[in-house]
């Protein structure tokens, strides 16, 4: 017989029974296996823009940012066969960086072989441009013609509050530029936080924005609200490549005062009179913190005036110079002059903050002393060059050789020929522009945290 109400009474039972086993499970989800969405369970789950980043995530997507762009890349000369490669790469995202910007830098040779190769990660702050710094690469023998920095794609965007606003640079100083460079700079970390691991790259560039040199320091531990004064250094003079009128020169002229220098005869007699003119112009012509120093040579050389800051006292000295009458039939050692001159570059009056300069002037060809007067001036030469002295010749007339002279001089460039003595004025002035160039050398400071975060976001 059917019973409907038992029938009821079976499906109220199958539907407790399942209730029941569903709020078991329900809860042994909720408090065992379910959890919650985070930002590191490779997923995209609660407010994930995409896989663990985005909205409340630390982590920002990818494709919400501006990728980094490279502003240049240089290689820097350290020492021969020894350079620093530099990029500076700017991020234009706000408030986004990343720890973790690997790059490679790539140096080729004028025929586009690879010389070098150097890889690294840094870290990229967000919203300016950042330096990128590879010290003391080994390129051997070989110049680097072109320098390339490659940036692999960034997976790790994270949010940053402070950036390169974060640290102020009070003071700078660029001392002994021409014997051991030292850049001292003052800076102050404007930040309520400790900033750890703190890289510092100090970019020297020339008046037209031509990155020259380059060098690095770390600060382990910059603490928040204080200042410190952090030190650059480089191996090697600098004063030569920073050819800013801001940094001082010390200048020789070595002048022939051989007997050839009165063949024109006259009174006063001639060449010698209108090249002692256009020297004493240009000793005038020197700025108050150059200095300057006179050497002559005949047979030999002398020093007829040693480093000094009085280029007006100086100036007056050249126009007297004479020839020593036992010269005029004597010969001609550019070598010697070129030695003399070297020996008070190297001497306690040369300014350790200046470049050095030697001009070499005559009207003839060396023949002091035998057996081989031009191989001993142009290893007089060398020995100059060694020590970071720019050579500049000029040569008067017809009886210069210009192979020579060119060989003598530290480039072509540097080697002037004067086919008469109404040129020579000329040829001064265009040394004295070339000796620096008009403009401020810009000294960049760029700090980067590269250790502990700086904000409170929790991250993997």
């Amino acid at each position: 017989m059917y019973r409907p109400w038992a029938f009821w009474r079976r499906v109220q039972y199958v539907i407790g029974i399942v209730l029941f086993f569903a709020v078991v499970f329900t809860l042994i989800y909720f408090f065992f296996i379910r959890n919650e969405p985070t930002c590191f369970d490779d997923r995209q789950n609660g407010d994930e823009r995409g896989i663990d980043c985005g909205g409340s995530c630390v982590l920002v997507c990818p494709f919400d940012v501006l990728e980094p762009t490279v502003a240049w890349s240089r290689a820097l000369k350290v020492s021969d066969g020894v350079y620093n490669a530099v990029a500076y790469v700017e991020n234009k995202n706000l408030d986004v960086g990343t720890r973790e910007l690997s790059y490679t830098f790539t140096l080729f040779a004028a025929d586009g072989s690879k010389i070098a190769e150097k890889t690294g990660t840094t870290f990229l702050p967000p919203d300016s441009e950042y330096p990128i710094f590879e010290g003391r690469i080994s390129t051997g023998n070989k110049v680097p013609a072109q320098t390339t920095i490659t940036l692999a794609p960034v997976t790790r965007w994270e949010v940053f509050t402070d950036n390169r606003a974060q640290f102020t640079v009070n003071s700078r100083a660029l001392v002994d530029a021409d014997t051991k460079p030292r850049l001292e700079a003052s800076l102050t970390n404007t930040s309520l936080n400790d900033a750890r691991s703190v890289e510092i790259i100090a970019t020297i560039f020339n008046a037209k924005g031509n990155a020259l040199t380059a060098s690095r320091t770390v600060v382990p531990l910059f603490e928040g609200r204080t200042e410190k004064v952090v030190t650059f250094t480089w191996p090697e003079p600098i004063a030569k490549t920073i050819t800013s009128c801001e940094i001082p020169t010390d200048v020789i002229m070595a002048i022939d005062l051989s007997g050839s220098m009165d063949s024109e005869g006259g009174t006063p007699p001639e060449p010698i009179t209108s090249v002692l003119r256009s020297a004493s112009g240009f000793v005038e012509r020197l700025r108050s913190k150059d200095q300057i120093g006179i050497a002559t040579f005949a047979t030999g050389g002398t020093l007829s005036r040693s480093l000094t800051g009085d280029t007006m006292g100086v100036g007056t000295l050249v126009q007297g110079l004479t020839i020593d009458p036992k010269e005029q039939s004597g010969g001609t050692n550019v070598g010697d002059a070129i030695l003399v001159a070297t020996e008070e570059f190297e001497s306690s009056r040369h300014n350790p903050d200046a470049r050095k300069v030697l001009i070499v002037f005559t009207d003839g060809k060396t023949n002091e002393p035998d057996p081989d007067p031009e191989a001993y001036a142009i290893a007089a030469a060398q020995r100059a060059k060694d020590q970071g002295i720019t050579i500049i010749t000029i040569g008067l007339g017809e009886g210069v050789e210009d192979s020579f002279l060119t060989s003598i001089a530290s480039d072509p460039a540097q080697k002037y020929r004067a086919l008469d003595k109404a040129s020579l004025d000329g040829i001064y002035r265009s040394i004295t522009t070339s000796l620096c160039e008009d403009g401020a050398a810009v000294i960049d400071i760029v700090p980067k945290v590269i250790g502990e975060l700086n904000d409170n976001q929790e991250r993997p």
